[in-house]
């Protein structure tokens, strides 16, 4: 089986470069190993803000939702419940679809398969009831089923906060939110609004241990310093469950089976695939979007998976390099405008260098 294009991922970087590869005339397939397309979006409750652009005051699974109807208009072919289980360098894809694998020769690969969440060991991580906070973010507002009554967050990045503030809508009690750095790591919007709700932040602090038989029943937690916790400051409370928002990871074993250059570029999630202004890695017709390129927020994704839609189309002549180059620089504009203040500043810093190494073959 032969088709132009294959986007791996059907999230916000995944449709948004299906709709911009498509309405050029480019044939697009998108694959999704999910029931429905979307990806983060579709549990993202929250309004959004910046800029109109961006789809300020509109929630994020409004917004969702109106990726997949452009999708469906442009006429991209999508595949869901399908997993892609190889991928190599003569852009191959291996996709197990109703339990039979196809093999899928493309021109050109996006590769948009997002984050996943870190890990956090302590003593008792392993009990039912230690989750991420992405899982219980899926739990509450995908599938409708509160993951427990009492619950302890440990993070306070935007992540942390916002799905605490969303379990505490959805009827739980939110004990406390757990950060090992002095101050919180949310936007100041989203920290002042759990915060004015009661929920207290004990910043300095980290988790020492989860204590239940089958199921976790108390969280330990403590001071921590110097990268050690302080014996005798332990905190112990009554709790169902503890979710951990620690960050992200490009996910990105695909992009290495296939043999994509990468690097370890702390400030966007760790090892990641490099890649060029337009999204192209080191292996000519491979591109990412979303967090696989570097793990920051769904309006970046979206804005990353439209510059590689355009860079795909160009590629494949649907679009002239003038028309293209406007098109490139309005994204670029947009994307610039994201990464910047305190929070972006960093990021915007960490991907010119990734984009540097990428732009050398």
């Amino acid at each position: 089986m032969k088709k132009e294009v294959v986007i791996i991922g059907g999230g916000p970087a995944g449709l948004a470069a299906a709709i911009e590869a498509a309405r050029y005339g480019a044939q697009v397939l998108v694959i999704d190993e999910n029931s429905r397309p979307g990806g983060q979006l579709l549990k993202q409750i929250h309004k959004f803000f910046g800029s109109q652009a961006h789809g300020a005051g509109i929630r994020g699974i409004d917004i969702g939702r109106k990726l997949l109807e452009e999708t469906e208009e442009c006429g991209a072919e999508v595949w869901l419940n399908c997993a892609v289980i190889g991928l190599f360098s003569d852009k191959r894809v291996a996709v197990l679809k109703d339990g039979v694998t196809v093999v899928v020769e493309a021109e050109k690969i996006l590769i948009s398969t997002g984050g996943a969440e870190n890990p956090l060991r302590f003593k008792g991580w392993t009990l039912p009831g230690v989750m991420g906070a992405g899982a219980a973010q899926t739990m509450v507002n995908v599938n409708r089923v509160l993951p427990g009554k009492r619950i302890l967050m440990v993070g306070s990045g935007n992540v942390g906060v916002i799905v605490a503030y969303q379990l505490m809508q959805a009827g739980a009690d939110v004990v406390g939110i757990v950060e090992g750095m002095p101050k919180i790591g949310a936007y100041g919007v989203h920290a002042a609004k759990i915060r004015r709700a009661g929920v207290p932040f004990y910043l300095g602090y980290t988790i020492e241990e989860a204590i239940g038989t089958d199921h976790v029943e108390k969280a330990v937690i403590a001071k921590f310093e110097d990268g050690k916790i302080v014996k005798g400051t332990e905190l112990v409370t009554d709790v169902d469950v503890i979710t951990i928002a620690v960050g992200l990871r490009p996910l990105s074993e695909l992009a290495m089976m296939a043999g994509v250059r990468h690097d370890f570029i702390p400030e966007l999630g760790g090892w990641m695939p490099v890649h060029d202004e337009n999204m192209e890695t080191s292996v000519e017709g491979i591109y990412v979007a979303g967090d696989i390129a570097g793990v920051e927020e769904a309006n970046t994704a979206m804005d990353e998976g439209r510059m590689a839609g355009t860079a795909i189309a160009k590629a494949l002549c649907y679009l002239d390099a003038n028309k293209a180059a406007a098109a490139e620089t309005a994204i670029a504009d947009r994307l610039s405008a994201l990464r910047q203040g305190p929070f972006g500043e960093r990021r915007l810093n960490a991907k010119k260098r990734v984009v540097e190494e990428g732009a050398i073959r």
